[in-house]
């Protein structure tokens, strides 16, 4: 087995799912076949497992799956058989069982159509890689809330000392996507409940966020069916004192940029040491870099040629 890893050890899952599996050419049979009793761990290549030696990763970050899409999965999975292997690691605890790495979906299908079995890749993995694997999986697929995100974030940022752009370079999103959602953990407890349930959008929080009061903005949003455009407008209304309740349809607010463009305009110009404005709107929009030296000129046109 592996020596247990540092926990600032570089990760190298930066490269997706598929780097962490390595070529797997083999197709797996259908999963209706009786399980073999025993299972060899053939690192890197597909093996059927019993489903009873199996448990969930304890660190997927996602807690909610659906249901309508797990009973379409399962009955993918009866009809047609596990299709793509899930990953597993041996469990540190239980020699002879596994913990789920990713698929744990897969898992869930194959395990309630009452298969005995599933195909499997076994890999060697240590804390750190079995919490961004998690991670990685589910953030690619979009498969995560909000708010399940955040959380899986903070996670890796507190219990494996990870900055925003180590975080971002693992999981292949921006810093400012990081800090941004990062910033969904300061909502209310209340209004974090809101976003977890989908009544409202990430986009919708993070606009409130700029109010004095984001609990009672947020909650005029699920009474009234507002976009993240009104609630930007009446989160600036309301630093002047006008509540989202009395706020009129002719009332004006302060146009101001949202907390995303200006995240990443913050992050060009660290970047480039230059000013940066971005303006867009539903048709478009502009990225404007402001130099004042051609020698700035040229060095922006090299970075911007550097791939070719």
């Amino acid at each position: 087995m592996n020596e247990p890893a540092k926990a600032m050890k570089p990760s190298r899952l930066g490269k997706g799912l598929s780097a962490l599996m390595g070529e797997v050419d083999s197709t797996p049979k259908q999963t209706t076949a009786a399980p073999q009793p025993e299972v060899a761990e053939q690192k890197g290549s597909v093996s059927e497992i019993e489903i009873d030696k199996i448990t969930r990763n304890p660190s997927q970050p996602r807690k909610t799956f659906g249901e309508q899409e797990l009973k379409e999965l399962a009955h993918s999975i009866k009809t047609k058989g596990v299709l793509q292997a899930i990953l597993v690691r041996p469990d540190p605890n239980k020699p002879g069982h596994f913990q789920i790495i990713a698929g744990e979906r897969r898992y869930r299908a194959a395990k309630g159509v009452g298969l005995k079995s599933i195909p499997a890749v076994v890999k060697e993995v240590d804390e750190l890689e079995l919490l961004e694997v998690g991670i990685i999986e589910n953030v690619q697929r979009a498969d995560l809330n909000p708010m399940e995100e955040a959380e899986a974030y903070e996670k890796l940022m507190k219990r494996f000392g990870r900055t925003q752009e180590s975080l971002g370079a693992s999981v292949g999103k921006s810093r400012a996507h990081i800090a941004n959602t990062l910033r969904l953990l300061t909502l209310p407890a209340e209004a974090r409940e809101h976003l977890r349930a989908g009544r409202i959008s990430a986009g919708h929080a993070r606009a409130a966020l700029a109010a004095p009061d984001p609990e009672s903005l947020i909650e005029e949003v699920i009474k009234k069916g507002l976009s993240v455009r009104d609630v930007e407008a009446l989160a600036h209304l309301a630093k002047d004192g006008v509540t989202p309740k009395s706020a009129t349809p002719n009332t004006k607010p302060k146009v101001e940029k949202d907390v995303d463009t200006q995240a990443l305009e913050a992050d060009l110009e660290r970047a480039l040491g230059l000013s940066v404005d971005i303006k867009h709107s539903e048709k478009g929009g502009e990225l404007r870099i402001k130099y004042r030296e051609l020698e700035q000129l040229d060095d922006v046109c090299r970075r911007l040629t550097a791939k070719r």
